[in-house]
């Protein structure tokens, strides 16, 4: 099987998030609550000096939570945050050479990080 290029996932990965209706679910830090966002916007950008990883910077909208949030004060309906976060390739096991999303801290190339600020404001990801 053909690996999908990075051009061709950004297209595909796009497309996903343009059909897409359903909410973002992630667990609170506090491990009591969940929270649920909307992702607004994005902005792809592949990195530079590693051919199989794109960064991506996302405009989250608060929508709900449920159970109990450990920085409840924190949580507005309608607020916006900011996610910063990668796909690449896999190495290993079910995920070989298919694009999976990042599971630890992006580290990211200074120049890739400004790049992908400024992509971000154009795009009007950043506003």
């Amino acid at each position: 099987m053909k690996k999908e290029s990075v051009q061709e996932f950004i297209e595909r990965k796009g497309e996903e998030f343009r059909k897409e209706k359903s909410l973002i679910l992630m667990k609170d830090i506090g491990r009591k609550g969940k929270r649920f966002y909307s992702r607004e916007t994005w902005t792809f950008l592949p990195q530079s000096n590693l051919s199989d990883k794109v960064l991506i910077l996302e405009r989250l909208r608060k929508e709900k939570f449920i159970g109990n949030l450990a920085y409840k004060n924190a949580w507005r309906k309608g607020d916006r945050d900011y996610r910063i976060g990668y796909f690449i390739v896999g190495k290993i096991g079910g995920a070989k050479d298919k694009w999976i999303w990042g599971q630890f801290c992006p580290m990211i190339p200074r120049q890739d990080f400004l790049k992908l600020i400024q992509k971000a404001k154009r795009e009007k990801t950043i506003i």
